[in-house]
C-alpha cells in the first residue's frame, strides 16, 4: 500500500464509513465512521509521503512503533492512543491493513450495543445479574451502564431485558419493562418463580462463562 486511493479504498471498505475532508484543505481527507462520526482513518501528505493516522490500544501503538521505524507517534493528535504510519513502502501492506482494521474497530465499538448482545445470550427460563451481563459485553465495571441501558432497549421484543437481575436475584422497580409488575410476568411465563420480587439465582442464574 502506497497511496492515498488505495489506504481510502480499504478505510470505506468497511461497514457504515464516509469520506470526509473538513478542514477545507484536500491534503487532509478522513474516513468516518457514519454510527458516531468519529474518524479512525486520516490520510494526508507530510515529507514526501503518503501518511496515514489511526487509533491504537497504548500498548499495541508501542509495539507497531518498536516494529517498524515508518510507524510513528500520532502526527497533530493524542500520541497515547493515536500512530502515524508513512506509506514509504517499508511494511508489509497486510500490516497496515490490521492496523486501519484496529482502528476502526476501536472507533466503531458501542458499548450499549455489546450489552444488548450480551443480553440476547441469556437463556429463556434463565437470568443473569447486571455485573454478568457486563463481564459478558467486556468489561464487568460497567454494571450501571448495564442498567442504563436496558431501561433504553430500542427493541423489548427480542432483547429479553427483563431476564437481567440485581446481584441479589432482585427485580427491577416497578415500572421497568413495560409497567407495574411486568418484569415478574414476563419471567414467571417462561417458567421462573419469583417469590417476594426476588429470582433465586442459584436456580436460575446463568453461569459466568456463558
Amino acid at each position: 500500500m502506497r497511496t492515498r486511493e488505495q489506504a481510502l479504498t480499504y478505510g470505506l471498505s468497511f461497514p457504515d464509513t464516509y469520506l470526509d475532508a473538513p478542514f477545507h484543505d484536500n491534503n487532509w481527507q478522513l474516513v468516518r465512521f457514519a454510527g458516531n462520526n468519529k474518524a479512525f482513518l486520516w490520510t494526508y501528505e507530510r515529507g514526501g509521503y503518503v501518511n496515514l493516522n489511526v487509533k491504537a490500544e497504548p500498548d499495541k501503538a508501542r509495539a507497531w512503533r518498536d516494529a517498524f521505524d515508518s510507524v510513528i507517534p500520532g502526527y497533530h493528535q493524542n500520541k497515547e492512543h493515536w500512530n502515524t504510519i508513512i506509506l514509504d513502502g517499508s511494511i508489509p501492506e497486510k500490516y497496515i491493513r490490521l492496523m486501519i482494521s484496529d482502528s476502526y474497530a476501536l472507533i466503531s465499538d458501542n458499548p450499549s450495543k455489546r450489552i444488548y448482545e450480551a443480553v440476547r445470550k441469556i437463556p429463556c427460563g434463565r437470568v443473569a445479574t447486571y455485573a454478568q451481563v457486563a463481564g459478558m459485553a467486556g468489561d464487568r465495571k460497567m454494571a450501571r451502564a448495564v442498567g442504563n441501558a436496558l431501561h433504553r432497549n430500542p427493541e423489548p421484543g427480542t432483547i429479553p431485558c427483563f431476564r437481567v437481575v440485581n446481584s441479589k436475584g432482585e427485580l427491577s422497580g416497578e415500572f421497568a419493562f413495560g409497567g407495574a409488575g411486568a418484569q415478574q410476568r414476563l419471567l414467571e411465563a417462561e417458567g421462573i418463580e419469583v417469590i417476594d420480587g426476588r429470582v433465586d439465582l442459584k436456580k436460575y442464574g446463568i453461569e459466568d462463562e456463558l
